[in-house]
């Protein structure tokens, strides 16, 4: 296996989470006699391997019999409103259903004509075989497409249902701000229907904070899922996995493990570096391994932020503790920076009121700028 930290593992060779792996299909299973498989929200901060995990959890409902259709959607920033979100998942659930080898070539075909009946004019969606039917609103649309697409697809086909995987779901904002008290609606409506659908999101470890307390329905309806960076077994299985051949495995996956800490993006990295350098021991090379990895990942953390974040980001990192309440320091920073750089995964709320630098070695390199 060839470590990319800047991609989503693959499937095939995805390792770790097993115990979150185990509690997805063992719902999938469920959902067999119920016709009703429950939500997940993958959570966690940055490059701990969310959209990995979503990408595995995809491939078990392929694995299912009968299957769960899984149609992935990457969360943009340019889908500004609730409208343009149910044509963009519309259009991923035709292209999956026209992919799926569970339909007959005919009703392949037919997906990918449905993909092309749908008609946007401006604010106002309709249909070319319905001119008296206006959908008007996303919820509407969705709900639409959706109960087509079962009657006409999913049924014929046998298939279970469908899980619309959406990755990085704080990139949805709605003008009210309940993105995910709005979905949950959606699809607790149509579960009510009959109709298996669910859906997965992957979104920061703090996405469901700001809305707590005014929406705790949406918060209840999605099974959570915290990711945790790896623990020494799974930086084992990893290692094995990259350095199946290495004398030394085990030492290096301890090395490894006191380096990243278990972080799968500094695993992928680092390892990558090391097979490229083959010769060596690590710690011969980890000056120039570091070198790199502030010029690839940490001048890029900071090069979108003002001269003050940088420096709040200094003070902290030259504190003498880890965890730090904002207290101190408000005199000279605002908590608005605090939340700014939490929001970019530069810092981690590690509890009430406190705060960490988001790697160790994020922390290193900062008290040497």
């Amino acid at each position: 296996m060839l470590p990319e930290p800047s991609f989503p593992a693959k499937p095939a060779d995805f390792i770790g989470r097993q115990r979150e792996i185990d509690s997805f299909k063992g719902s999938l299973r469920q959902s067999l006699v119920t016709l009703r498989m429950p939500s997940f929200a993958v959570l966690g901060n940055w490059g701990i391997g969310k959209s990995s995990l979503l990408f595995k959890l995809a491939e078990c409902c392929s694995q299912l019999e009968p299957r769960m259709l899984p149609v992935y959607l990457s969360v943009s920033q340019d889908i500004a409103d609730y409208l343009r979100f149910a044509e963009s998942l519309s259009d991923k659930l035709a292209d999956a259903l026209a992919a799926s080898d569970s339909l007959t070539a005919k009703l392949r075909s037919e997906a990918r004509n449905w993909k092309f009946k749908q008609v946007t004019a401006g604010p106002i969606s309709f249909e070319r075989d319905a001119s008296k039917r206006f959908l008007t609103s996303g919820s509407a649309l969705l709900r639409h497409r959706l109960a087509e697409a079962w009657h006409h697809f999913i049924r014929p086909a046998h298939l279970a249902g469908a899980v619309f995987f959406l990755d990085d779901l704080q990139n949805l904002s709605l003008i009210s701000g309940d993105t995910a008290l709005t979905i949950r609606d959606q699809f607790q409506a149509l579960a009510t229907d009959g109709l298996n659908f669910s859906v997965c999101i992957s979104a920061k470890a703090n996405y469901f904070s700001g809305i707590h307390n005014f929406a705790e329905p949406a918060v209840r309806f999605y099974s959570k899922i915290i990711l945790a960076p790896f623990t020494l077994e799974e930086t084992s299985e990893y290692t094995r996995a990259v350095f199946g051949a290495h004398a030394n495995v085990q030492t290096l996956s301890q090395w490894l493990y006191e380096k990243t800490l278990g972080h799968p993006y500094f695993l992928a990295f680092i390892s990558r570096e090391l097979i490229a350098r083959r010769s060596g021991t690590p710690s011969e090379h980890w000056r120039e391994i570091s070198a790199q990895l502030e010029r690839e990942k940490f001048e890029s953390d900071l090069a979108q932020l003002s001269e003050k974040d940088i420096a709040l980001l200094r003070a902290l990192a030259r504190s003498e503790v880890h965890e730090i309440a904002p207290t101190p320091f408000v005199k000279q920073f605002q908590y608005e920076y605090f939340r700014r750089l939490t929001d970019r995964g530069l810092l981690i709320r590690s509890g009430r009121g406190k705060y960490k630098l988001y790697h160790p070695l994020f922390r290193a390199f900062m008290q040497e700028r």
